[in-house]
């Protein structure tokens, strides 16, 4: 019927994140406020439309339980949180999400809530993200699934997932944006005080803020020159010479405390500093190609490519926009 609101159902459980929750309401909500037309009717559920305790102590009040939901939904979101793994092993859960899935123009998951999807057999052949930090559990569980950890959310057909937390709020801008146009969904976005929506082939983590210096005083070392010294010789090598042990060995340290190789580290270091200098500077690509020590241009995009799924111009014209606009 024209003009009939966009049902959303979130989807909840005990111990879930509360902003798995919240950053997609809110966004819909926003949408509203701003003029969405038709405009979104948003629901909370769960199996039994009990509160909920959200894994920070707060209770939420579901509006319905999951089998009272009507089939024919626009949006379907599921949660994630420390809860899910339980909510992904209750068959009943995964009954109705099955059921409300298959009718429902597109299926979405916040963080954790992938793995209720993915116990659904909903991700099957499908490639999804998740939290960075359980994305090889997830892999390893459900081998049928192409885990990318790397993005902040992931569309593969009409089943989206989101990565940790906040990044609901950069997949739902986008489904906002695909439903209402770029204009509304900006509107949303700065009454919410965030960007427009951060690209979703954006790193979750950049390797500069994933965790503390290692441990082992040589890998330390070498991961302190790399980051100083990015337009010099960084081949696997050169480094070993400089740490005073073998390739093999320098290989093996690598790998045991940062879970990669010498060259892909590097490469991936090279390639994050050279998205710093795009959105922060103006250089030429060329420039910055040196500068971080990659041989040409091309060298440069195709290290884009495959880190960031997108060309250095087009991540530099998105990054600009988003930091100034």
């Amino acid at each position: 019927m024209p003009g009939s609101p966009r049902r959303v159902v979130i989807v909840g459980f005990p111990d879930a994140e509360l902003l798995d929750i919240a950053c997609p309401a809110d966004v819909f909500d926003a949408a509203n406020r701003h003029g969405a037309r038709p405009p979104y009717e948003i629901r909370l559920a769960n199996l039994d439309g009990r509160p909920i305790h959200t894994a920070s102590g707060l209770i939420l009040q579901p509006h319905l339980r999951l089998d009272q939901v009507p089939a024919d939904l626009d949006t379907l979101v599921v949660a994630g949180g420390w809860g899910s793994t339980t909510a992904a092993g209750d068959e009943r859960v995964l009954a109705q999400v099955r059921r409300l899935a298959r009718t429902s123009r597109r299926v979405a998951s916040v963080c954790t809530g992938a793995e209720v999807l993915a116990a659904a057999g909903l991700l099957n052949g499908r490639r999804a993200t998740t939290h960075w930090r359980y994305a090889a559990k997830l892999a390893a569980d459900y081998p049928s699934v192409t885990v990318d950890p790397v993005p902040l959310y992931i569309r593969h057909g009409n089943v989206y997932t989101a990565a940790g937390v906040t990044s609901g709020l950069d997949l739902t801008l986008s489904l906002v944006e695909a439903d209402h146009g770029p204009s509304l969904a900006r509107e949303a976005a700065r009454s919410l005080v965030t960007y427009l929506q951060r690209p979703g082939n954006q790193a979750q983590v950049s390797l500069f803020l994933s965790g503390p210096p290692p441990e082992h005083r040589e890998v330390r070392d070498l991961t302190a020159y790399i980051a100083e010294h990015l337009d010099e010789d960084l081949g696997t090598p050169a480094l070993a010479t400089r740490a005073g042990i073998s390739t093999r060995q320098l290989t093996r340290l690598f790998d045991a405390h940062l879970g990669t190789t010498p060259g892909r580290y590097v490469r991936t270091i090279r390639t994050e500093q050279a998205a710093r200098l795009l959105s922060g500077t103006d250089l030429p690509l060329a420039t910055i190609a040196r500068r971080c020590g990659f041989g040409s241009t091309e060298t440069l995009r195709q290290a884009f490519l495959d880190h960031f799924d997108t060309p250095p111009s087009a991540y530099r014209r998105v990054h600009v926009r988003h930091t100034h606009g």
